[in-house]
């Protein structure tokens, strides 16, 4: 119904900020990780957001990229997860870190966002697993970070480190899963992770 908002950053909240388009002050809940890259009161910001309406309540829900608003639609098609925990998921880990989780069955790392315990996690892995693809999720990856919204140096690593697997002639559910497996650290090189993942094949 509302694709976008583009306007003038009125106020910044924990969990909300106040967008001022055309004198009408929209309250719009973003995830945290979206609010601590706001630039100052004042600025003129661009939101894509999704209006949830229930019985009792009515939300606006904005993010600074398409992408983040695609897996937000995505995760509220979870049974169990609403738009608040949406936000949750979304505050602690990138949509690109979602994508490869998923695909991984990383159940352990998607259950580190507020409120989704390994139960929540695991639901969202089976249910979501069909509507991503190991391609799809690095041309997406890609993309997102040419528009400067990259991950952490550790999940890059990750990501050469599948690649270069797949590249071996590994599947890319067994290179997703072998990865997974090794517990890398920031001084670790894409070769070291590549030599361990070698090994425990």
């Amino acid at each position: 119904m509302i694709g976008y908002l583009k306007g003038e950053l009125a106020e910044i909240k924990e969990s909300y900020v106040v967008l001022e388009v055309g004198n009408i002050g929209y309250e719009v809940y973003l995830p945290s990780s979206a609010i601590l890259e706001l630039p100052s009161k004042g600025s003129t910001i661009k939101l894509y957001t999704y209006l949830h309406v229930r019985e009792d309540v009515i939300g606006l829900f904005g993010f600074p990229t398409k992408d983040d608003l695609e897996m937000f639609k995505l995760l509220i098609t979870v049974n169990g997860i609403g738009p608040k925990g949406a936000l949750g998921i979304l505050s602690a880990i990138t949509a690109d870190e979602i994508r490869f989780a998923v695909l991984a069955e990383d159940v352990k790392t998607i259950a580190k966002a507020p409120g989704i315990g390994n139960k929540t996690a695991g639901k969202m892995v089976l249910e979501l697993k069909d509507k991503f693809k190991l391609e799809t999720a690095f041309e997406q990856r890609l993309l997102n970070q040419s528009e400067n919204k990259g991950g952490s140096g550790i999940f890059n690593k990750r990501e050469e480190a599948i690649q270069a697997l797949t590249v071996l002639g590994y599947s890319s559910s067994d290179a997703l899963k072998i990865v997974n497996l090794i517990e890398i650290t920031d001084d670790m090189t894409a070769e070291e992770i590549l030599k361990l993942c070698l090994k425990k094949m």
